[in-house]
Order: structure tokens, then sequence, then C-alpha cells
């Protein structure tokens, strides 16, 4: 057992006494392209990365659900009887709005899966930096619906799974998020990104290359915190609702470049530059994935770049945290570099080449320094495994 999951299990048995029945994990992941382009029915272009979420988890005799963490003092109960959407707070509104989303889909099943639902104890550690635009809340919500469908024995598919995630950030956290970090949590593969099209949910897994190519991504984490349940994102997806209602669409999907001047003359400036890089972030998915196939990593970098620029000047959504570490990477030599995440703070990634990775880090470092500016957490991720049972 690595270090990992034997700390995954120790803290359980700290907790509740005993061995768990088992340990599952899933990934946070970085957006390599294709920001708030989800809840609009677009494509995404995200990885699943190497920092987990562990859960270890017991089924119990009773109805009661009992969930600790590792970053939190204190264990959270609640009976299934008594979940509540709207009763859920803090922390644990993450994992039990999973086991609420959960006990609704088996109820609402065919396959009498709500009969076989007992309590639980859940025990969550992980390594994934909260608040840093790389998906922790996911790979929570992921880790711990993988336990419950197997715990409970529902025999619910990834796609489903999926679902249930965004369903307890939606309902229970009060996050309108959209679909892409769960699929990622769940369905990474190493060395692989996943495009997602999220009008469909059909998803095509792309091989990076990285490794062949002598690359690989840097995350800055500017450990400036932001949050998906305040106003900022929920005002950018209400533009984006309200931006293809005027224009006679169900979603921003259904327009492309050629409708542009259509939308320039009929919204406001505002509304427009959101219009706007919704438009083109779909197209800049599909154009990185075409110049990985055709040309390999090195080739992407413009389209990282320049998706940046559309995330500050016409979602403005990024800080002037975000802005430097984009700035100071793009002066050191990365091949390309973006914010990531839904902005408001979080994390930059940067494409460098494996070479100038150290250069890269150190100069951004010394660069917030003298912007004194919070010192970043900077480090290395590569595409990873998504959610599995490790035991």
């Amino acid at each position: 057992m690595n270090e990992v999951l034997q700390l995954g299990s120790e803290y359980f048995s700290s907790q509740f006494s005993g061995a768990p029945d088992g340990l599952w994990s899933a990934p946070g992941r970085v957006n390599l392209i294709g920001e708030h382009t989800d809840y609009n029915d677009g494509f995404a272009f995200p990885i699943a990365i190497d920092k987990r979420t562990t859960v270890a988890a017991r089924a119990r005799a009773d109805r009661l659900l009992r969930v600790t963490s590792s970053s939190f003092p204190g264990v959270v109960e609640v009976s299934l009887e008594d979940l509540d959407p709207d009763a859920l707070t803090g922390w644990a509104a993450y994992p039990l709005g999973v086991a609420w989303a959960m006990a609704r889909a088996a109820a609402g099943g065919a396959s009498g899966g709500a009969s076989r639902m007992s309590g639980v104890d859940l025990a969550l550690t992980s390594d994934v930096p909260a608040g840093a635009g790389l998906s922790s809340s996911a790979a929570v919500e992921c880790a711990v619906a993988l336990a419950l469908n197997d715990l409970w024995e529902l025999g619910l598919d990834s796609q489903a799974l999926a679902r249930i995630g965004q369903l307890a950030e939606n309902r229970v956290v009060g996050a309108p998020t959209g679909i892409m970090d769960q699929s990622a949590s769940l369905l990474g593969e190493p060395d692989h990104g996943i495009l997602l099209d999220c009008q469909n949910l059909l998803t095509e897994t792309v091989a990076l290359g990285f490794a062949v190519a002598g690359v690989g991504l840097l995350v800055i984490d500017t450990r400036t915190s932001h949050s998906h349940a305040d106003g900022g994102y929920a005002s950018r997806r209400r533009s984006c609702e309200d931006g293809a209602r005027r224009l006679g669409v169900g979603s921003l999907r259904a327009l492309g470049p050629d409708d542009l001047p259509r939308a320039a003359a009929q919204l406001d400036g505002q509304t427009y530059r959101r219009v706007r890089h919704i438009i083109t972030e779909n197209q800049r998915v599909l154009a990185t994935v075409a110049a990985l196939r055709a040309s390999g990593a090195g080739a992407i970098g413009p389209f990282l770049d320049e998706s940046h620029l559309s995330m500050r000047d016409d979602f403005e959504i990024s800080t002037p945290e975000l802005d430097l570490a984009v700035a100071s990477a793009q002066e050191l030599g990365a091949i390309g570099a973006r914010m990531t995440g839904g902005g408001f703070g979080g994390a930059a990634l940067a494409l460098v080449r494996n070479d100038d990775a150290g250069k890269v880090a150190g100069g951004i470092a010394r660069d917030f320094a003298r912007a004194r500016y919070t010192a970043p957490h900077i480090f290395p991720v590569t595409a990873s495994e998504g959610a599995r049972r490790e035991l």
C-alpha cells in the first residue's frame, strides 16, 4: 500500500476504529483549455492530474452517515432520512450532497437501489490544493460517488456519477458549475486529455505526447482564494444565458465565429464580450486538439495564450496575480500559459520545456516577490488516471 493509501486507512481508523471496507480515490483536474464552456454546451479539454482525494469507507448496519476530513475538525453525522440539501452546509455539503443526489437517483430508478442503501462511515484525505482552481471539490464528489456506488451496489456508470456530482454541487453547494470537472475526474487517462462535448457528454481521449516532446505543465497556484458559489461565477453564467436567449438559440454552443457580427449588433457591450469568449474558446479547444494530433504539444502555445487574453478582457475573470503569473511565464520562455479554472483567483498553468521548468518557476516566484504578492505555490502536474477503487 503506498503512502497516500496508508494515510487514508490510518486516518479512517483514528476516527472510526477498525479498518475500512475499501478505499477509493479521484483526481483533481487541470483544464488545459476550454473555460466556462461546459455550462454553455460547448467543448472543454481537461486532464486529470496526479493529485488525488482518497475516501476510506465502511458500510454500517444502521441508516447513519458519518463523514470526517483530515482538512477540517470533527465528524458530521446525519441519517439518510434527514438528508436535506437546504440544510447541508460547509465542507460536508460536498460528500453529503453526493449521498443525497445518489439516494435521489436510486429512489427514482427501477433497480430497487434505494432499498439497499445503508449508513456509511466516510473519511477523506487529499493532496489536491483547495481553492486553486484544480477542482478539489469534484475530486471529493467523484471519490465519494464511486465509493457509495460500490457499497450500495447501484451499478451506475461514469456518466451517471458525473451528473450526480454536478447535481450535488449545483443544488446542495449552490455553485452553478457545469459537468466538466466531474467528467475529467472520472475519465482521466495517463498522458491523455479528455475532449468533452458538453452538449451530449460524448468524450474522446486525446494523446498529449508531452513526454515524447520533452514538455510538461507547471501549475502556479497564486494562493488567492476563489469560490464558485460567489456572485462572479453566477453572473457570468447569467450573461451567457441572456446572450443565448437574445440571439434566439438554446445555448451558445449553437453559435460560431460567423455569428459574432450579429451578436455585436444585438447585444450590449458586456454581454457581447461574454458571448465572444465562449464562441472563440470553443474554437480554441478544437484547434488545440487538432494541433496536438497534427504537430504535437509544441504547437498549442498560441491557443493557451489567446485563451488567457479572452478570459482577461472578454470574460473578465482574471486577477492581477493570475495576469502576472501568465506574463512572467511567457517572458521566461513558456510555450504557452493561461489561467485555469473558474477564475477570480486560483491557479494559472504554463506549458514549458522540461529543461526550462526550474528557470520558469524561479522567475515567477521572483516576480511575485517584486510585486509584493503572496509567494505562489508552483508545482508540476502530469496527466493521470481517473477515479478508481484502490483497495
